[in-house]
């Protein structure tokens, strides 16, 4: 019998481009599960090149970042927001259809 690969490496290589990262990301953030948007913000950090280098990038230390990304995880505005920026994405708002 053959062994399965599990999805991760696949999901974090499609990650990398920056439209499937953007609609990955907006896919979790309409599920209401904020557990399951720091999920999705793991992975496309992992696929930007890890939370060293986003530290960098973002001008916060690595050991903030990854709680902040945790499963415990419950970033501040700001922090989220360099974040965000620093994985090429912004905040915005839009109306309920």
């Amino acid at each position: 019998m053959k062994k399965s690969k599990g999805y991760q490496p696949n999901l974090i290589e499609s990650l990398k481009d920056p439209r499937e990262a953007e609609q990955y990301l907006n896919a979790a953030l309409e599920e209401d599960d904020p557990e399951l948007f720091l999920l999705a913000l793991r992975n496309v950090a992992e696929a930007q090149g890890g939370v060293a280098q986003l530290a960098d990038k973002t001008k916060l230390n690595r050991e903030s970042l990854y709680r902040m990304l945790s499963e415990r995880g419950n970033p501040e505005f700001r922090s989220l927001d360099a974040l965000l920026h620093a994985l090429g994405f912004r905040l915005a708002v839009a109306a309920n259809r």
